[in-house]
């Protein structure tokens, strides 16, 4: 997602000396690129970690259980667990208002123009599988098929950033899109291939919370407090049920308002009141001064509808900590040579670095020939193929499934495939862009 670039420097705001430390990390957080850095260095420590000699303290530390007992019921889990079944909630949440803002906001609101990244993603998902089963049906990790469907947006991003201009604006939009629908491809696979043992009273209990949150929602309820509450219960609901428990965080996302409450004309006339109260043209007592402020932050933040404000809100905290926290706990593999020629990682591998970009070309050529879509401007077959091996980069949500999928040794040489085959989609896509894009003009 891009940051909105800050304009705090042109305002009349006081600057105090805590400004100037803190002014380099925020515009480091602006840049889209950075959030796959810190990925990137998050993976780096995990791996390093995972092949020295604080292995077993750091595996000991991921284990640690936390949790509450409260008479029969009991919440206690390992760390790890807190990590992939609550944060990754949270991620999980950012991705359904991510997904909403493309199909109310975004180029997935018109079939035109969101038929060619639909085609696509179902070329990068189905491709995949297929490769994977190919060479996996009737194997003890055949399970795995879902691994090597996803594509991680923020190293994508990243690879983008590096590429510039080579990377035409209207293949840029497409790759994004494509990664939202991406996404929901996953995330139905979550909620329905690796989600087993149904409770049906706490699934109907979730079902209740989220009603109430839609009355909520209805009755003109603003505050977040009281959706905060009734999400948490939601997850736990979910979690108990037995249905995997992000999948809570994408209904709540899907359910989050895209309507603002205040127009931006209202907003501008309560300021000029507001300002006039504060620069003594109003004879109201100091109370009601405050009182006017505080109604005027209340309608600033209305002038957002709940879906912008909790993106922009929740975003950085998903990039720059939660993402790499999950990195930390999942992507510590010990690398054994033995491990790089076993059947799931050749299997995982191939899917990501093969699968994507053929299914991604192939479903986009027969979208095209059919003339349900067309290509963006400045594109041709080349640069999708291009793209296509750059989306092979599926590392968080692959990892993610992973972990749903495969057991021990299994899941070892699971996370070994997504990390070898995302580094190498990785490589080769930008390699294929510096072969065959057009050079960016010279400044």
């Amino acid at each position: 997602m891009a940051h909105p670039s800050s304009g705090h420097e042109h305002l009349p705001i006081p600057r105090e000396p805590v400004h100037r430390l803190t002014a380099p990390f925020v515009r480091f957080l602006h840049v889209q690129s950075a959030s796959g850095v810190v990925l990137l260095l998050a993976t780096a420590v995990a791996l390093f970690l995972a092949n020295s000699d604080a292995a077993d303290a750091v595996h000991h530390f991921w284990m640690t259980p936390i949790g509450i007992e409260i008479g029969d019921f009991s919440l206690r889990y390992p760390l790890e667990h807190w990590v992939n079944d609550a944060l990754m909630a949270i991620f999980f949440f950012v991705v359904g208002l991510e997904v909403k803002r493309e199909l109310v906001l975004g180029e997935l609101r018109e079939v035109r123009k969101a038929s060619l990244p639909i085609a696509a993603a179902l070329g990068g998902m189905i491709a995949p599988a297929a490769i994977y089963l190919s060479l996996q049906h009737g194997q003890p990790g055949e399970s795995g098929w879902g691994i090597p469907m996803a594509t991680d947006i923020a190293f994508v991003v990243g690879c983008m950033a590096v590429l510039g201009d080579r990377v035409p604006h209207g293949l840029r939009v497409m790759l994004l899109s494509l990664a939202i629908v991406d996404d929901i491809g996953a995330i139905l696979v979550i909620a329905i291939a690796y989600s087993s043992d149904l409770n049906t009273d706490w699934l109907l209990a979730a079902l209740v919370g989220l009603i109430v949150i839609r009355g909520f929602a209805a009755l003109g309820i603003r505050s977040f407090a009281p959706y905060i509450a009734l999400g948490a219960f939601v997850w736990l609901a979910v979690h108990e049920s037995g249905i995997h428990a992000t999948i809570a965080g994408v209904t709540l996302g899907l359910m989050t308002p895209a309507r603002r409450y205040i127009s931006g004309g209202i907003f501008s006339e309560l300021l000029e009141r507001v300002g006039n109260v504060l620069q003594g043209d109003d004879e109201d007592p100091e109370p009601h001064k405050a009182e006017k402020v505080r109604r005027l932050q209340w309608a600033a933040r209305e002038t957002l509808s709940p879906l912008e404000y909790l993106e922009g809100t929740l975003h950085p905290w998903v990039a720059f900590g939660i993402m790499p926290v999950f990195a930390l706990a999942n992507a510590g593999v010990v690398f054994d040579a033995s491990q790089l020629a076993h059947p799931v990682a050749i299997a995982v591998a191939l899917g990501l670095l093969l699968g994507k970009p053929i299914g991604i070309f192939a479903l986009s050529y027969l979208a095209v020939r059919m003339k349900v879509a067309a290509l963006p401007s400045g594109v041709d077959w080349k640069l999708i193929l291009a793209g296509g091996c750059l989306s092979g980069i599926g590392f968080t949500m692959a990892l993610f499934i992973a972990n749903l999928a495969l057991k021990s040794d299994l899941l070892a040489a699971g996370k070994i495939g997504v990390l070898c085959g995302s580094a190498a989609a990785a490589v080769l896509g930008m390699a294929m862009f510096l072969m065959f894009a057009n050079k960016p003009a010279a400044e």
